[in-house]
C-alpha cells in the first residue's frame, strides 16, 4: 500500500515538472514553480526514506498467501490437475485478483494503524511490518503481486469463519483467551487434573501471585506498547488498537488473578470479559474482532460458526483434547 501511493506520488510530481512550460521555458515564474515542485519532491523523497520500518524496529507479522487470499479453487486445481496446470491456470487469470482471504481484513486493520502512527511519529520506525510468505511457484509470485497491489496492502493457524460479518475498517480488534495464551497453562492443568473446585480454592489462595506468561504475552505486549503512543497524544478514546481478555474464567471466583497479572507485567486490555464457562461464539460474534486466539478447539470451532475469524494456539495441557484440520485446508480423500 505504501509503495503504491509513493510510486503515484512520485509520477504526480513528474508531471508537473515535466508537462509545465513555465519550468520548461526557464522564466521567473518557471523558477518560482521549479523551486516549488523541488521542495515538494524533496518532501516526498524524505517521506519515502521512513516508509520501510527497520528491522529491529518493527513487529513483524509473518502471513501467508493462503491466509491472506482465498485460494481454495485454485488448490483444487493443483490437487486434481497436478502443478503444471496449476501454474498455466495462475499464469492465465494473473490479472485477475484473488478473493480475499481471511487475514484479509486484520491486514487492512494493522495497515490503518500504521497510517495513524505514521502521522502521530513520522521518524519512527515502530510500526507494524506485515511479510507475506509463500511456497507457491515463481511464476504465481506474479498473481500474487497483482492482488497485493489491486488491494493497496502490503505484503498461529487461522481458521476462516463460517459466515461473512462486516468488521472494522478503521479500528484494529484482537481479542485473547487467557490460560495457555496470554497466560500459561498452570491452572488450566488444575482444572483438568483436579477439578473445578480445587481451580477455584487454587486461585483464590494465589490471587495475588502473577500467573508465568503464554506464548501470545509478547504480541499484547507490543499492540499495549503502540497503544500507549496514541494515549500520549490523548487518543486513548479514538486508538484505532482495541483489544479484549475473552476467557472462561469467573470474574468471582478467578478473575481477580487474571487482572492482577497483567497489571504486574504493567499490560492492560480495553475489555475484561469473564464468561464463567458460557460458549464464547455469541460475545465475540458482538464485539467482532479482526482475530481470536484461544488454544481449545471448541472454543475456535464455535467462534468460527458465528462468523469470528479464530487462531488456534498449540499450547498447553488442552493440546490433549484438541482435534481438528483447519478448514483451508481441502479434506483428503480416502
Amino acid at each position: 500500500m505504501s509503495e503504491e501511493r509513493l510510486r503515484t506520488e512520485d509520477e504526480s510530481s513528474g508531471a508537473v515538472t515535466q508537462n509545465n512550460p513555465q519550468v520548461r521555458g526557464g522564466s521567473d515564474a518557471g523558477e518560482t514553480d521549479w523551486k516549488a515542485a523541488q521542495k515538494a519532491f524533496e518532501k516526498i523523497a524524505s517521506t519515502k526514506k521512513l516508509r520501510t520500518p527497520k528491522c529491529q524496529d518493527a513487529i513483524t507479522i509473518a502471513v501467508s498467501s493462503r491466509c491472506l487470499f482465498n485460494m481454495v479453487e485454485e488448490r483444487k486445481i493443483y490437487e486434481l490437475q497436478g502443478l503444471e496446470s496449476y501454474v498455466k491456470y495462475q499464469q492465465e487469470h494473473e490479472e485477475e485478483p484473488l478473493k480475499k482471504g481471511p487475514a484479509f481484513p486484520l491486514v487492512k486493520a494493522l495497515e490503518t494503524v500504521n497510517l495513524r502512527l505514521r502521522e502521530l511519529y513520522p521518524d519512527s520506525d515502530e510500526i507494524f511490518d506485515i511479510v507475506l510468505m509463500t511456497n507457491n511457484n515463481a511464476q504465481v509470485g506474479v498473481r500474487l503481486i497483482n492482488s497485493i497491489n489491486h488491494y493497496g496492502i502490503a505484503a498461529a493457524t487461522m481458521f476462516q469463519s463460517e459466515k461473512d460479518l462486516q468488521l472494522s475498517d478503521h479500528q484494529l480488534r484482537v481479542a485473547f483467551d487467557g490460560d495457555a495464551v496470554l497466560f500459561s497453562d498452570e491452572s488450566e492443568k488444575i482444572v483438568k487434573t483436579q477439578g473445578l473446585d480445587t481451580f477455584f480454592e487454587h486461585e483464590l489462595k494465589f490471587e495475588d501471585k502473577p500467573l508465568a506468561q503464554g506464548p501470545l504475552k509478547g504480541f499484547l505486549e507490543v499492540l499495549g506498547k503502540l497503544q500507549k503512543k496514541f494515549h500520549a497524544k490523548d487518543l486513548r478514546l479514538n486508538c484505532p488498537i482495541r483489544t479484549y481478555l475473552v476467557t472462561a474464567r469467573s470474574a468471582a471466583s478467578s478473575g481477580g488473578r487474571a487482572l492482577k497479572t497483567l497489571r504486574s507485567w504493567g499490560l492492560e486490555v480495553d475489555e475484561a470479559l469473564f464468561l464463567a464457562g458460557a460458549p464464547k461464539g455469541p460475545l465475540l460474534e458482538k464485539i467482532r474482532p479482526h482475530i481470536f486466539f484461544d488454544d481449545q478447539m471448541f472454543h475456535v470451532k464455535g467462534a468460527q460458526a458465528l462468523g469470528t475469524i479464530a487462531a488456534h494456539v498449540p499450547y498447553g495441557m488442552g493440546q490433549k483434547y484438541n482435534k481438528s484440520t483447519p478448514i483451508t485446508e481441502s479434506p483428503k480423500k480416502s
